[in-house]
């Protein structure tokens, strides 16, 4: 019983080395999900924001309010 034990020569000890732990490749598929998920709920609910509209290519800062400040606090005024 002192026979040590020897490693299996060949591709699929290769393949063995090369193949990454189960635990990460279950994380990077519930990330995936996770991902995935959350995206397909965005798409069917759309923004959250009252008011809160796509961006707008053009001439005019693309704001909404009246004064068009395209971006910044409202009334902060400096």
């Amino acid at each position: 019983m002192d026979e040590s034990r020897q490693p299996p020569a060949g591709a699929s000890a290769v393949l063995r080395k090369r193949v990454p732990p189960p635990a990460l490749c279950g994380f990077l598929l519930l990330l995936a999900l996770m991902f995935a998920a959350s995206y397909a709920v965005g798409a069917a609910y759309g923004p959250v924001a009252p008011g809160m509209h796509g961006t707008r290519t053009g001439s005019g800062g693309g704001g909404t309010a009246p004064h068009s400040d395209s971006g910044g606090m409202s009334g902060m005024h400096g």
